[in-house]
């Protein structure tokens, strides 16, 4: 909308205002009634502007500011907003090359027996060494790559990596290996229909063991649409592969949908660990998830233990494994073969 005569700021937000009462009123459409919403984007002619593609441009980054701030609301562009547009749009231009000319390493975090305290497993994480940026941080790229679908090529990459890496450490170590090696799926993997064909045809190709595999999935991607979700779980499970749900208690925390699914594993969100300490109500709860997984046939893996109290009030509760600090950030893979030949007789 162009909108003429604006004199103040006010004067436009008082309009996108009236815009999303009138957009709230639903509709009927082939008898359905339909409620949508709008989110809005302003900005402000001023000198700066050259010509009505800059606006127009502004406008829609405050738009899109606007969707990522949860929808139905409006905002005004200012000078940060491009900024942070044009990183966005640098951050995705090196993804897609990062893709091809494979810029991206593993680390691996130990997973450690609760009662040996030694070596179980480990998890696959992946690092990225930007050209010219250098090393970022999962958390500055892995929601762009969701948002923009390559999270799919950037997990099938990290699975192939990880299968091969473990394949390596059998060969090398024989029954001195990690019992498995545990790979994050994002939610995105499940809208695509070759999910369980491209896993089984990267076992193949690698050479990997089914058995010695663990998918690790969120519950938000299990609860996008359980009935999907639960049929190529399913597959997945008859190729032989492990099943765990990670970040448990942090999203839906729906109990109902555990029976339902073939899990094998349940990791307790990292944030109880702290809770955990401080006793009390939060004590309970981890105790009900332990006992629920079990009664599954489950075993437990508590996240983010950082001190010697966590360890013995998870493996107090009966929790069979841990990972956290207290034993090692992720590895890079001669620090990772240094924690296996650590523990070998």
């Amino acid at each position: 909308l162009l909108l003429d005569d604006i004199e103040a700021l006010s004067q436009a937000t008082h309009i996108a205002e009236r815009i999303q009462r009138s957009m709230a009123t639903p509709f009927n459409l082939e008898g359905q009634e339909v409620f949508i919403s709008v989110s809005i984007g302003i900005t402000l002619n001023s000198a700066s502007y050259n010509d009505t593609e800059e606006m127009l441009r502004d406008a829609d980054t405050a738009m899109y500011r606007a969707k990522q701030g949860g929808r139905n609301r409006y905002e005004v562009f200012d000078r940060h907003m491009h900024a942070a547009a044009m990183r966005r749009l640098e951050l995705e231009s090196d993804l897609h090359r990062s893709l091809e000319s494979q810029d991206f390493v593993l680390h691996f975090q130990p997973i450690i027996d609760m009662v040996t305290e030694k070596l179980h497993s480990f998890e696959a994480l992946v690092r990225w060494n930007r050209p010219i940026k250098g090393w970022t941080v999962p958390g500055e790229f892995i929601g762009l790559a969701e948002e923009t679908g390559l999270i799919v090529r950037l997990d099938r990459w990290v699975l192939r990596a990880a299968c091969e890496q473990m394949v390596s450490w059998i060969a090398e170590y024989g029954e001195f290996a990690p019992q498995s090696m545990s790979v994050n799926l994002s939610s995105r993997q499940f809208s695509q229909t070759d999910l369980v064909e491209c896993v089984a045809q990267i076992l193949a190709e690698t050479g990997m063991p089914a058995d010695r595999l663990k998918l690790e999935i969120t519950e938000s991607a299990i609860m996008g649409n359980l009935e999907s979700v639960a049929l190529q779980l399913q597959g997945l499970c008859d190729l032989g592969i492990r099943l765990s749900i990670d970040d448990f208690g942090t999203g839906y925390s729906s109990l109902s949908y555990l029976h339902k699914l073939p899990l094998h594993t349940l990791k307790v969100d990292r944030s109880f660990a702290q809770e955990v300490s401080d006793g009390g109500q939060n004590l309970k709860i981890v105790r009900a998830i332990v006992q629920l997984a079990h009664s599954l046939n489950m075993d437990v893996v508590a996240e983010g233990i950082e001190t010697k109290p966590q360890l013995g009030l998870f493996r107090d509760l009966g929790v069979e494994y841990a990972q956290g600090f207290l034993f090692a950030r992720g590895l890079d893979v001669a620090g990772a073969r240094g924690m296996i030949e650590k523990f070998i007789p």
